[in-house]
C-alpha cells in the first residue's frame, strides 16, 4: 500500500525592519581601516578624527560649525544650555517625537510647552505656535520627523517676531532639505543624532550640534568638556558629552555614502507609493505626505491605517516587522503629567498615536520584499471586506 507525503510549504523568511549588516558589508573594510588607524593612535577623546568630521560635516549640511557631542539627546541638551535655557523659561515643541527632544528641555529646568502637529506632516503646526507664546518662551524647537523637514518657512518668521531663538532637532532628518537647504543650518541650533539606527549612524552612540555662530559654537565647545578650554579651570557648569574619535572615523567613512543612500531611501519611498496607489488600497492606508519645498529623507516611511493593532499582527505573523512611532504622546505621559495636560488637548497627536505604523525602510531594501510588504497589506484588507 502507498502512502502520500504531504510536504509543508516553507514559511517565508522574514523582512529586515532595518538591515544593518548589509550595509556594513558594503562599506566594511574602508571602516576596518578607519577604526585600526584609530587604534593605531591611541587617539580616543576628540583629536585629529573629531575636527576632520566637524568640519566635513559642517560643510555637507551648510553650517558654519559643527560640535560633536555623546548623543543624540545631549545635542539638545547642550544647545538648549549654549543658547541660555534653563528654569523659568519656556520653550515650544511637538508632543510627537521621541522623549529626548522634551526631556531635554525639562533637564534644563525650562518647561516644556507642547503644540499639536499638523495630521498630514507628523511635524508641529505653525498655526498653532503664536497662541502657545507667552513672556516666558525663549525658543521654539521644532522636530523634522521621521526624515521630513517641519514648516521652517512659517516657523522662522514667527520666531523672529517674537525674539525667540529656533533649535532644529533633526536626529532623524540628516541630509533632509527645506527649500533646498539641508535641516540644521537655518535655526540657532541643529541637533543631530548618530544612534545606529540612524541615516547617518555610527557603532553606539553619537551626536552633533550645528551653528551659524561663532559665539555658540565655541560655547559649545566648552559646554562638552566639563565647561572648561583650560585643564582643571571652568568658565561654567558643563557635562562630560564629547564624541569618541572611534566613531568620528566611522562617521566620516559613511558621511562619503550618505548622499547615495539618502537618494536610495527616496527611491524605495516612491516604489511603496507606488505599489500601495496601484494595489487599490487608498481607502485603508495612507502614505507619507512631502510638500514641495522639502527634500524628504524617509528615516522611517510611516503610513496612517485602519485597524492599525490589527495590521500589525496580520503582517508580523506573515514575517514583515513593523514599528510605532509613537505609541502614546508625550504630553500624556506620566514624566510629564505635572504640565497638567489632559487627553483630547493635542488630538492630531493623539491619532496620530493610535494609527500610524512605520514599514521596512532602508537603502538596501529589495524590490522584491517591497512588493511582497504591499501584498501582504493588501491580504489583510480584503480578507476583512
Amino acid at each position: 500500500m502507498e502512502t502520500s507525503t504531504v510536504v509543508a510549504r516553507p514559511a517565508e523568511t522574514s523582512i529586515p525592519l532595518l538591515d544593518l549588516q548589509k550595509q556594513f558589508a558594503g562599506i566594511r573594510t574602508e571602516v576596518l581601516e578607519a577604526v585600526e588607524a584609530v587604534l593605531d593612535s591611541q587617539q580616543f577623546i576628540l583629536g585629529q578624527q573629531v575636527e576632520l568630521f566637524e568640519k566635513e560635516i559642517a560643510a555637507f549640511l551648510g553650517a558654519a560649525f559643527a560640535v560633536g557631542c555623546a548623543s543624540g539627546t545631549d545635542a539638545l541638551f547642550l544647545a538648549l544650555l549654549a543658547q541660555g535655557i534653563g528654569p523659568g523659561d519656556e520653550v515650544i515643541t511637538t508632543p510627537f517625537t521621541f522623549i529626548a527632544t522634551a526631556g531635554s528641555i525639562a533637564r534644563t529646568g525650562a518647561k516644556p510647552v507642547f503644540v499639536d502637529i499638523e495630521p498630514r506632516t507628523f511635524n508641529i503646526d505653525p498655526e498653532l505656535l503664536e497662541p502657545a507664546i507667552t513672556k516666558k518662551a525663549r525658543a521654539i524647537l521644532p522636530v523634522h520627523l521621521f526624515g521630513l523637514a517641519a514648516d521652517l518657512g512659517r516657523i522662522i518668521p514667527i520666531a523672529q517676531k517674537h525674539g525667540l531663538a529656533v533649535i532644529e532637532d533633526a536626529a532623524q532628518a540628516i541630509g533632509a532639505t527645506f527649500e533646498q537647504r539641508k535641516v540644521g543650518s537655518t535655526g540657532a541650533l541643529g541637533c543631530f543624532s548618530f544612534f545606529p539606527s540612524k541615516n547617518l549612524g555610527c557603532a553606539g552612540d553619537g551626536g552633533l550640534v550645528t551653528t551659524q555662530s561663532p559665539e555658540l559654537a565655541d560655547r559649545l565647545r566648552v559646554l562638552r568638556s566639563h565647561g572648561s578650554r583650560k585643564k582643571y579651570h571652568y568658565e561654567m557648569i558643563g557635562t562630560n558629552s564629547r564624541l569618541d574619535a572611534l566613531q568620528a572615523a566611522i562617521l566620516r567613512i559613511k558621511l562619503r555614502h550618505l548622499n547615495d543612500w539618502t537618494r536610495a531611501r527616496q527611491e524605495r519611498a516612491a516604489a511603496y507609493q507606488q505599489l500601495l496607489d496601484a494595489s487599490g488600497l487608498s481607502d485603508f492606508v495612507r502614505c507619507p505626505f512631502v510638500p514641495p519645498a522639502c527634500g524628504h529623507a524617509f528615516n522611517q516611511f510611516v503610513i496612517r491605517c485602519q485597524d492599525r493593532d490589527g495590521l500589525r499582527r496580520f503582517l508580523q505573523e506573515k514575517g514583515v516587522p513593523t514599528a510605532i512611532y509613537y505609541p502614546e504622546p508625550l504630553h500624556l505621559q506620566p514624566a510629564f503629567s505635572y504640565l497638567g495636560y489632559r487627553a483630547g488637548s493635542m488630538p492630531h497627536s493623539e491619532a496620530a498615536c493610535r494609527d500610524s505604523l512605520a514599514l521596512p525602510m532602508y537603502p538596501e531594501l529589495t524590490e522584491e520584499n517591497q512588493e511582497r510588504v504591499v501584498r501582504t497589506i493588501g491580504e489583510f484588507y480584503r480578507s476583512r471586506a
